[in-house]
């Protein structure tokens, strides 16, 4: 999911071996390489003690070899080799307990590769896009940067298990209510959430853009996979559908996103990220409407979010806000 949310992975070494192609969807190509190559690096770097060694060493043996994929992860979340550094001499339990827990990837990979089939079924003109499995410094767990899906194991491979006790309590709040969520079980859902992101374009310039944009990706990768990411707001959407249809619609043409996406539970109904389920709910009904479901799906996944009257026509013609006028 963009912005992540969640704005979301034996040793290391055994995690895969590169590339691996996608049978009947040879357009989109799953890297994880650089998930061994990170754990190589770990390991010299841990084996001196001089910071400024340290993150020579994190340059020259990580993020020099890395992949297309790493360089776009730390151009786009800020990473240099003493960002890495400095979250690993902060908290060296929260790494060495996590690191078994990465080779756990693998499965989910192969998951990822037969909902990739599936995609290309439902979508056709599903366009060319890498997928890239990184070890980050603990900003993301996932996130799209043109035609790349970005996945931080670090952190989407993480459980109770995973020692936070070298945190402040702010990030361990955070990381205690993340992995709540079982990040590990809904890997391979991010990864096609964020695949759809990779197919969607132009800038968002309102909430209900940027909503639907959000729902669009949840709602067809719903239809990828079958399910749902377990979290907060699908399971209390739609038992609040109509308080929190009413109170969205009259924040929905601004660009205040706060209290509906990528937020915390500081909002009038204590549940972060409520704008995922408004725009999910949008392209449900959408969707139930049409009769062509394959040709309701390929509209919202080429829907010109820069075109705000097209937006507003998806809108309408789901009759999700209806009711109410």
């Amino acid at each position: 999911m963009s912005k992540a949310w969640w704005g979301l992975m034996l040793a290391l070494s055994c995690i895969g071996s590169g590339t691996a192609a996608v049978p009947q969807a040879p357009q989109i190509e799953v890297v994880d390489r650089d998930v061994a190559l990170f754990w190589q690096a770990y390991d010299r770097v841990k084996a001196v003690p001089d910071r400024a060694q340290q993150i020579q060493l994190l340059q020259t043996t990580y993020l020099d070899r890395g992949s297309p994929g790493l360089a776009t992860f730390a151009l786009a979340k800020q990473y240099d080799a003493a960002t890495y550094v400095d979250a690993i001499r902060a908290y060296p339990g929260y790494w060495d307990s996590v690191r078994p827990r990465t080779a756990l990837a693998r499965p989910a990979l192969d998951k990822v590769q037969r909902h990739l089939r599936r995609f290309a079924s439902l979508y056709p003109a599903l366009k060319p896009a890498g997928i890239y499995f990184e070890v980050g410094a603990l900003r993301s767990a996932g996130t799209t940067q043109g035609d790349k899906v970005l996945i931080g194991v670090e952190m989407a491979t993480g459980d109770e298990s995973v020692d936070l006790s070298q945190m402040p309590e702010r990030l361990q709040r955070f990381f205690r209510a993340y992995f709540a969520s079982r990040p590990l079980e809904n890997l391979n859902l991010l990864v096609i959430h964020e695949t759809v992101h990779t197919q969607q374009r132009g800038e968002r310039g309102s909430l209900l853009a940027q909503a639907v944009y959000e729902g669009v990706a949840d709602f067809v990768a719903e239809q990828v996979t079958g399910r749902l990411p377990d979290l907060p707001y699908v399971h209390y959407g739609p038992a609040h559908d109509a308080a929190i249809r009413a109170a969205f619609r009259k924040d929905m043409a601004g660009n205040d996103y706060s209290g509906w996406l990528y937020n915390n539970t500081d909002n009038a109904f204590g549940t972060r990220d409520l704008g995922y389920y408004v725009g999910y709910a949008i392209c449900q009904a959408y969707y139930q409407r049409s009769a062509d479901k394959i040709q309701a799906l390929a509209g919202m996944i080429e829907l010109d979010y820069a075109d705000a009257a097209a937006v507003q026509r998806l809108v309408d013609a789901s009759g999700y806000f209806a009711p109410e006028e």
